[in-house]
């Protein structure tokens, strides 16, 4: 029996039907893009948050969560209201909302995704619920509507504006691969991605920074880049070549102007980069990295001082290219590395974020892994 089988059985007095789990995601570039039609390209990770779901014969969802120490939060099935009831209960019960799913529902929840990291914890537990519910109520949704329908419960019942990358990655992902996802119409393509054979490895370095700004900080960049599409004229920041954007650069305010820059360039990075993995050029692929994080940096302003510094400290020791990852503000960092150089990169941020007096930070390597799966 799944040890998350036997935590139900003691938490709720029944076995569940359905087990689930889906990965959380490192993305190896196009940031901030997904929800301008842009293209990404990131790949899950062996992370995984796992779901254990039963069906009652009450009008009771309850939820609850081997983080949480056993507590059972109960909402009515037919009284779901978007960006109600605790926070980390939005995301399971707002899949069933998206999914119109009214019957009584037992859930236990195990997270293994690390939290506020910027490796798509929340992605994670939408698309675990979104797998075991489409097999459980026979729905037969394809991967991209179940991709649009978690990408919905946290746009409206969570409240947060994201695009589809992280969901579609968390459900559509194969091992060894990354993703080439055009999020325009979810088309995907998947790049080999297979380092460890040449030497190198993909460093996650968690800042322990929480990204509490995000949420915010993200609605409103996410609004000047569409102030920039309605000034312009055009349908989708998509459709415009980055020659053509600063040709007409005068029509912007200054703000406006340098977000949607950064969705424009790296739009076109994110093909670059494509190009030179298929070309085995692992170098001129590290370079187009380190461009994406000058650029949210610089021109989106989403980095803080601690990843700037680790993906500064990486570059300076012989990382092929590094930056931010996920929404900003703290979470994480890549840094693509050589393997061989791996101990002296962490203990050179480890040192560099102690003389700067920042929080000590984690470190893991990621690994392309496959997506959402029953696992019972």
């Amino acid at each position: 029996m799944h040890p998350l089988a036997i935590r139900f059985q003691e938490l709720f007095g029944e076995a569940p039907e359905i087990i689930a789990a889906a990965p959380g995601r490192v993305n190896l570039i196009g940031e901030h893009v997904d929800f301008l039609d842009g293209f990404v390209l990131p790949f899950a990770i062996s992370d995984l948050t796992t779901v254990a779901i039963a069906r009652t014969s009450s009008n009771q969802i309850r939820v609850a969560s081997l983080q949480k120490e056993g507590v059972i939060s109960k909402v009515e099935a037919n009284k779901l209201e978007p960006k109600s009831g605790e926070a980390w209960t939005r995301y399971p019960v707002g899949v069933l909302w998206s999914l119109g799913i009214k019957s009584g529902l037992d859930i236990l929840v195990d997270g293994q995704v690390p939290l506020g990291a910027g490796l798509s914890s929340s992605a994670a537990l939408e698309c675990a619920v979104a797998t075991a519910v489409n097999e459980l109520f026979n729905l037969n949704l394809s991967l991209p509507e179940l991709a649009r329908a978690t990408q919905r419960a946290e746009n409206i019942y969570v409240g947060m504006p994201c695009g589809i990358m992280d969901q579609s990655v968390s459900l559509m992902a194969t091992k060894g691969n990354a993703l080439l996802l055009d999020t325009r119409d979810l088309s995907t393509e998947q790049i080999p991605f297979d380092i460890a054979p040449l030497g190198l490895e993909l460093l996650v370095i968690d800042t322990q920074v929480h990204h509490a700004l995000v949420d915010g900080g993200y609605a409103e960049r996410r609004a000047s880049c569409e102030k920039a599409v309605a000034d312009l004229g055009i349908t989708s920041l998509r459709d415009i070549s980055v020659s053509e954007f600063v040709a007409r650069k005068a029509e912007l305010d200054e703000k406006t102007y340098l977000r949607a820059f950064h969705g424009v360039t790296e739009m076109q990075r994110v093909l670059d980069a494509v190009a030179l993995l298929k070309a085995g050029d692992f170098v001129g692929f590290g370079e187009v990295v380190t461009e994406a994080h000058q650029s949210l940096r610089d021109n989106y302003t989403v980095s803080c001082p601690e990843l700037d510094l680790a993906a500064d400290i990486a570059n300076k020791f012989g990382a092929l290219g590094a930056r931010m990852i996920g929404g900003g503000f703290g979470g994480s960092a890549i840094a693509l590395i050589k393997a061989k150089d791996g101990e002296l990169i962490k203990s050179e941020i480890k040192d560099g974020f102690m003389k700067a007096k920042f929080k000590n930070p984690r470190f893991f390597s990621a690994l392309p892994s496959a997506g959402a799966a029953i696992l019972n």
